[in-house]
């Protein structure tokens, strides 16, 4: 399946690379950022879970870290400079095989500097995301991650609860006010997937 999968993202000229396991993911990933680079990242249970993150706080990287910040403006300061990085981490909720990239976001800064800003976007993924085709993908990003993260957030309540998963979410403090598929990396390689054998992330 992976072999498979890479070539598809290949040829909608994504960058992409297979890794066994979450240690050879985070080395990729490293090995893919110049020193000196600037880096930051949308909130993501993948890079936590291989541990990307913590080795990028402790590289010879310029860092973004939302985290950081001591107020609530310092914070969406942060997140928009974030736009402008070098390499900016990520993963996707759903990835199809054919080679579609599925993510659902609450506030929409993930998902903007996946579309355009950052000179480079570095996802890592688990192969447990991945699904047949994009409906599968998308049904996976709004049926399964966004209910896990809602309740990671103490937000059960702000999901359907019904058996339509394309119904509209209008509740307060929604996580699913973005939806968004990419279908093809221009320019070619700004966007590097890096899939992992692992089950990571929601």
């Amino acid at each position: 399946m992976a072999p498979v999968l890479v070539k598809n993202l290949e040829r909608r000229r994504f960058e992409a690379y297979y890794c066994g396991t979450r240690g050879e993911a985070a080395d990729k990933a490293l090995s893919l950022m110049p020193p000196k680079s600037s880096v930051s990242w949308g909130g993501s249970v993948t890079l936590e879970q291989c541990g990307l993150i913590e080795r990028v706080r402790g590289g010879p990287y310029k860092v973004l870290d939302r985290a950081d910040a001591g107020t609530p403006e310092e914070r969406e300061d942060l997140m928009r400079r974030a736009m402008s990085v070098d390499f900016f981490l990520t993963s996707f909720n759903g990835v199809s095989m054919d080679g579609r990239l599925v993510n659902v976001d609450g506030t929409g800064n993930r998902v903007a500097a996946t579309i355009y800003g950052p000179r480079n976007v570095i996802a890592v993924v688990g192969m447990n995301k991945v699904c047949m085709d994009g409906s599968g993908a998308l049904g996976r990003s709004l049926g399964m991650a966004a209910q896990l993260n809602a309740a990671r957030f103490g937000k059960e309540g702000t999901l359907f609860t019904g058996d339509d998963i394309t119904a509209d979410c209008q509740a307060e403090g929604s996580i699913c006010n973005v939806i968004a598929e990419i279908a093809y990396c221009k320019p070619e390689g700004r966007i590097k997937v890096i899939l992992v054998g692992e089950d990571l992330g929601f």
